[in-house]
């Protein structure tokens, strides 16, 4: 069964409601293998990144009760 962009997101929601952070490194390299290729991808500045889509759909289940910590690359609960 492939995986969809609702199920990765869902996992990131979890995982920081479980854990209380969600490094962006982990995330992406968890989402590789266990998820596939086709959620990550390299942007602009050649560094790796979750899909544009994933990102939609994790800000919208999690509705402003994660914040992204810029200068750490992590999510955590608010």
């Amino acid at each position: 069964m492939d995986k969809t962009s609702k199920e990765v997101a869902e996992w990131m929601v979890h995982e920081i409601r479980f854990k209380g952070i969600l490094k962006q490194e982990d995330a992406i390299a968890y989402i590789k293998s266990h998820f596939g290729e086709q959620f990550v991808y390299v942007n602009a500045n050649g560094h790796s990144s979750i899909s544009k889509e994933v990102i939609k759909l994790f800000r919208k289940m999690h509705a402003g009760t994660i914040a992204w910590e810029r200068e750490g690359f992590f999510w955590a609960s608010v």
